[in-house]
């Protein structure tokens, strides 16, 4: 799969994506008929027919597990945490990009006084928003000016007006960390906004890559062959050929205009209006003939967004966990109903005294779980962690309150409405060990079946009537 055309096609001859032939509204109206078509699993929505526009919107691509594994090229019934292990098996492959001379991201070039972002139906998705929404599965490209390191990350964008992209570069995050370089230096700092792609690249996008690690290596591993990209027409970046959509442009660190508020994926509003931000100074804008524009809904889980960042954050903190080379990880699972991101589940087999707090220290100290994860919970090998009513199980009957731990202050994400407003810097952090402890002499001794009689009485099975 090399681009969005590609997924239309799979989920279409699988019978899983819908086109609507209807006029809709890109104002509210298509959101509402997305979100609720995403609360019920529903498929995937090729919207043909948007309201003073002639190009379609994609949304809910990512709603299912099902949409998901073919995103990620594997068989349709590949469970989540089935798809995260795959992830994990080829992720350390790096495969670096290939720079092509052209492709059909260069079908229609705007530059200059032809930039118009209202040429494209980005969607108004709640009534409480700051206005349209232009970037929401899409990412944005920025490269380290000093060591070349290239970033595709997701942050929201709003559109403020024809050639303007409002973001949010959150304190921290790679491009943040790179835009303070360029501060440094006294220039903006050239990004690209890309909206429709293959998918894999948005998901990529929106995970939790370590620091120096191009996403675009890591899809390359996935995909077994490198994302072809083209130079771009005016910032010296890294492009994929086959985008629908891309803008590019620059980031003054010194320039702000008014952001938001925007339905985050949390459920709630980050703010309560407005808020001075950094934006996108849109220099051009190519796009292939008929684009395809892609957004997804965000807002209360569980939708599209959070389908996504359970396979995204989960794969990273199973992947980085397996990095540091602590033995024992069976599976790791990042509960869509949590973002992804607020709640992690690490199965384990012990091995040594102390085993079950190295896991959940660790998985606060990787790149993934040091932003934001503020639950992590351990259990031992014989309970799935997807399995929530084994893991309630643990909790139960394996759980003491006095051998949890309470680290209280973490790096928080300022989406997090657990937190007041204006004090989401800092979380407080709780470790459950729901497991056997490794050290005691005399463990609980588990209830089990004879084996010799559970096959003697399923050999009966359907004498007994119960076939």
């Amino acid at each position: 799969m090399k681009n969005m055309r590609d997924f239309i096609a799979k989920c279409e001859a699988e019978g899983i994506l819908k086109r609507i032939t209807a006029e809709v509204d890109w104002d509210l109206e298509l959101s509402h008929i997305a979100k609720l078509n995403e609360e019920k699993s529903g498929p995937a929505l090729l919207f043909e027919n948007v309201k003073d526009y002639d190009s379609p919107i994609i949304t809910s691509a990512c709603t299912t597990a099902e949409r998901l594994a073919i995103i990620m090229g594997q068989p349709k019934e590949t469970s989540l945490v089935g798809i995260m292990e795959e992830w994990v098996k080829l992720g350390d492959k790096k495969i670096e990009p290939k720079w092509v001379d052209s492709g059909p991201c260069k079908e229609n070039i705007m530059m200059g006084d032809d930039v118009d972002l209202f040429k494209f139906p980005a969607p108004k998705w709640y009534p409480k928003d700051g206005g349209r929404f232009f970037g929401t599965a899409h990412f944005i490209i920025t490269k380290d000016p000093e060591s070349g390191w290239v970033n595709l990350g997701t942050y929201r964008s709003q559109l403020l007006d024809k050639n303007h992209l409002g973001t949010q570069f959150i304190k921290g995050k790679h491009a943040d960390l790179m835009l303070k370089k360029y501060q440094a230096m006294g220039k903006p700092m050239p990004v690209a906004s890309i909206v429709g792609c293959d998918p894999l690249l948005f998901i990529l996008g929106a995970a939790r890559v370590s620091a120096f690690v191009s996403e675009y290596d890591i899809a390359g591993a996935i995909r077994g062959e490198p994302v072809e990209v083209v130079k771009g027409e005016t910032v010296d970046l890294p492009i994929p050929a086959e985008a629908e959509v891309v803008v590019e442009g620059e980031v003054d660190a010194d320039k702000f205009m008014d952001e938001g508020p925007f339905g985050e994926y949390t459920g709630y509003y980050s703010g309560v209006g407005t808020d001075p931000r950094n934006f996108i100074d849109v220099k051009c804008i190519t796009h292939r003939n008929n684009p395809i524009f892609w957004g997804t809904t965000v807002g209360r889980a569980v939708t599209d967004t959070h389908m996504t960042m359970a396979l995204s954050y989960g794969a990273a903190l199973w992947q980085q966990l397996v990095a540091m080379k602590i033995p024992g990880i069976r599976s790791v699972y990042c509960p869509p109903e949590g973002s992804g991101r607020f709640l992690a589940i690490i199965s384990m087999k012990q091995m040594y005294p102390g085993h079950a707090d190295q896991v959940l220290t660790a998985a606060i100290s990787t790149e993934m779980g040091a932003y934001g994860l503020k639950t992590v919970i351990v259990v031992d090998e014989d309970i799935d962690p997807w399995d929530i009513p084994r893991v309630m199980y643990a909790l139960s009957f394996r759980f003491q309150p006095n051998r949890c731990q309470i680290i209280k202050r973490g790096r928080s994400t300022p989406l997090d409405p657990s937190l007041p407003i204006d004090s989401r810097e800092i979380t407080g952090r709780l470790l459950m060990d729901a497991t056997i402890p490794y050290d005691w002499k005399d463990k609980p001794i588990p209830i089990t079946l004879d084996p010799d009689i559970v096959e003697k009485v399923k050999g009966r099975w359907a004498e007994l009537g119960l076939e």
